[in-house]
């Protein structure tokens, strides 16, 4: 079986046309790219706001934590059945598909931003304040930076989570890597459809590791600790003190 599947990712053939992998990889990358790109337009504006002025904090955490509950596959049925009839053509499948991973992404982000801000040290806080500062530059020159590894986290489990979830699109009609799952099941090609799914799996460990690598050079030093000096050892500073003295 294995080795059926990895003939089938090397054959030539299965990589090129319109429903080969590559074109598969586009469609994947444009339906979870498009869907993250409306989740931070939503959740770090709104995490942010939450985070600084604390309001709403309670409700849009029991909110979250009850959209991480939504089975996915039934919000994509049933917004199909109720609103695909009124949306333009194009956008009959898509347009519901982009939802359900919207509504699947948004939680991670939002959650993360409004903890991030909310957990940065009071002390920091404080002494912007008393240097004169509003409550904006407070929150984009203290909050943001200080809370940015946590925001970060939570774009890359967002990402992820679209990611592997964007499979669901094929199963109405759109493209996309879980096309080949949804082929090989009803052709019972075992092949294409562990095939497919290998795909996503390397594709969201790949994007991960381009967030982590990414994570690492945009978030400040002075927050990561990275290059950091490590202490020096108390016995190497007690013996250059005798060499002193």
């Amino acid at each position: 079986m294995i080795g059926n599947v990895f003939d089938w990712l090397a054959d030539g053939s299965h990589w090129s046309g319109e429903d080969g992998i590559t074109n598969r990889l586009i469609e994947h990358l444009q339906y979870s790219f498009g869907a993250l790109v409306f989740v931070l337009i939503i959740g770090i504006p709104l995490g942010l706001f939450i985070g600084h002025t604390g309001k709403g904090a309670v409700a849009i955490a029991g909110s979250a934590n009850a959209l991480r509950a939504l089975p996915t596959f039934g919000l994509l049925v049933y917004v199909v059945i109720q609103f695909s009839g009124d949306l333009p053509a194009d956008w009959a499948y898509l347009g519901p598909s982009l939802f359900v991973l919207v509504v699947l992404g948004v939680p991670a982000v939002l959650s993360n931003t409004y903890a991030g801000v909310q957990n940065v040290d009071p002390a920091a806080r404080d002494a912007a304040r008393g240097m004169g500062m509003t409550g904006w530059q407070v929150l984009w020159r203290v909050e943001v930076p200080n809370a940015l590894p946590l925001i970060l986290s939570g774009v890359r489990s967002s990402m992820l989570q679209i990611i592997a979830t964007a499979t669901v699109a094929a199963y109405v009609t759109l493209g996309g890597l879980g096309r080949f799952m949804i082929d090989g099941l009803s052709q019972q090609d075992y092949a294409q459809m562990a095939g497919g799914a290998i795909l996503v799996a390397v594709l969201a460990v790949a994007l991960d590791l381009v967030m982590a690598v990414a994570q690492r050079y945009v978030v400040s030093r002075g927050i990561t600790g990275r290059y950091a000096r490590p202490a020096p050892n108390a016995d190497v500073v007690a013996a250059e003190s005798r060499l002193e003295v």
